[in-house]
């Protein structure tokens, strides 16, 4: 990237010894250098990285079995159960539009396409509190098709079904977004190539288009998986906070803290937060072998 910058530049490209701090141009003051990093540091530590040890403190506080207990416990169970399938529904469903969202956007032109990504922006901007009041208007026992339910004796709302939507609702940006960026950068050149050459639709998107994309699918699948494990707000709108039936683990949080159960609900919090953790670490990863990979693709 510097390399290419100073070319594009008329600048030599000399490595390491040309870097930007390097360059007396561009070179700070050491003591603007090191306040910059301090202060990023300390507001790192201060809203990051202090809560994060306090969970884990906390959840430990009465040690090991209390732990142990918090997380066996019926309740419990049924909240990491409960969010577990709103993630293993939600996030395929998800990747699915996605993708196909992507390569419309990226590979075809057609009436309305900038309207489409507005829609797939549209969770980003809308309150989950409120996205979980629309699921609520549409399916509530008064709301437009509520009474049609009742009659056939379908829950939507305050069940499964409406928790497993909000979820799809909150977490039905991150792969489409991630993906449409890089497909519109890579343009359609390969796949116009491959149909040239005879290949089908489907050919062509297995052998194409999904090896260009790998990496940033798995990346947003990775994130909307972590949205989909850590929603609080629209779930809590059409969850109707059923223990044992109809709360997911931020819901389970909230009413053992209420209750005055510190240690329980750090516990399951504690949960919650090592699921992040490894989120993140996969995250890395991923970004990781992506720059690994995206060198050898380029001088083969």
């Amino acid at each position: 990237m510097a390399g290419a910058v100073a070319a594009r530049l008329g600048a030599p490209n000399s490595g390491s010894a040309t870097r930007f701090e390097a360059n007396l141009a561009t070179r700070d003051l050491p003591w603007v250098k090191y306040a910059v990093l301090g202060l990023g540091l300390a507001y790192f530590a201060l809203f990051l990285l202090l809560p994060l040890i306090a969970v884990f403190v906390e959840a430990f506080r009465k040690g090991w079995n209390a732990y142990i207990a918090a997380l066996t416990e019926p309740d419990a169970l049924s909240a990491i159960r409960l969010t577990l399938l709103a993630a293993a529904i939600s996030v395929p469903l998800n990747l699915i539009f996605g993708v196909a969202a992507a390569w419309s956007i990226a590979k075809f032109d057609f009436p309305g396409k900038h309207l489409l990504i507005t829609f797939i922006d549209l969770p980003f901007s809308v309150s989950p509190v409120v996205a979980g009041l629309i699921y609520v208007l549409i399916f509530g026992a008064q709301g437009w098709i509520g009474p049609w339910l009742s009659a056939h004796d379908i829950k939507v709302i305050f069940a499964v079904p409406g928790i497993v939507l909000a979820t799809i609702f909150v977490t039905f940006p991150f792969v489409a977004r991630e993906l449409i960026p890089l497909m519109q950068a890579q343009g359609r050149d390969e796949e116009e190539a491959a149909v040239t050459l005879g290949a089908s639709g489907l050919q062509t998107f297995w052998r194409v288009t999904l090896p260009n994309i790998k990496w940033a699918l798995l990346y947003g699948v990775i994130l909307c998986n972590a949205r989909a494990m850590g929603e609080f707000g629209a779930v809590s709108v059409v969850s109707g906070h059923i223990r044992g039936e109809t709360n997911t683990m931020p819901l389970h949080v909230e009413i053992l803290y209420n209750e005055y159960q510190f240690a329980a609900a750090f516990a399951v919090a504690s949960l919650l937060a090592l699921l992040a953790l490894v989120t993140l670490a996969v995250k890395t990863y991923i970004e990781w072998r992506a720059s690994q990979v995206a060198p050898e693709e380029k001088t083969s």
